[in-house]
């Protein structure tokens, strides 16, 4: 997972990882999930699941837009990765993983909370998440494959 090493950022690291593995997207969605770890760092969905998920577009998602059979079959695979996502860390919410993993949770929009969060590990601790969402998705694709 060198994506998040680099860029220390759940989001674009989870769809990176994702991308390479199954030839998705480019440069162009990467950009695009900049602002989504935590929803802009407001604590909201984790940024793995953002990333994870529009990996998973790129592969279900539908082709036109009038096409409702399969935006609802997208949802299938979107709906039980969201689901082992929760089951696994007991939230979809960044503060709530926060606090499982740090003991509390950090306001990413202050710059002194923000410095106590890369103090208290968190590129090793988010690393841990963004795997397991990777794996979570990886495996839906891949079983969709069989």
């Amino acid at each position: 997972m060198a994506g998040h090493g680099k860029s220390h950022h759940c989001a674009q690291s989870a769809f990176l990882a994702l991308s390479e593995q199954f030839g998705l997207g480019g440069e162009e969605v990467l950009k695009a999930l900049t602002p989504m770890p935590g929803i802009a760092e407001r604590g909201e969905t984790c940024g793995a699941i953002t990333g994870a998920l529009l990996a998973l577009g790129m592969v279900f998602g539908r082709d036109h837009l009038e096409d409702w059979e399969a935006y609802r079959q997208s949802l299938v695979p979107a709906n039980s990765f969201v689901a082992r996502f929760e089951a696994e860390l007991g939230s979809t919410l960044c503060c709530r993983i926060q606090e499982k993993a740090f003991g509390k949770s950090f306001d990413l929009m202050d710059p002194e909370a923000l410095r106590q969060f890369q103090l208290a590990d968190a590129t090793t601790k988010c690393t841990r998440v963004v795997q397991k969402a990777v794996r979570m998705a990886a495996e839906a694709i891949m079983d969709s494959k069989n």
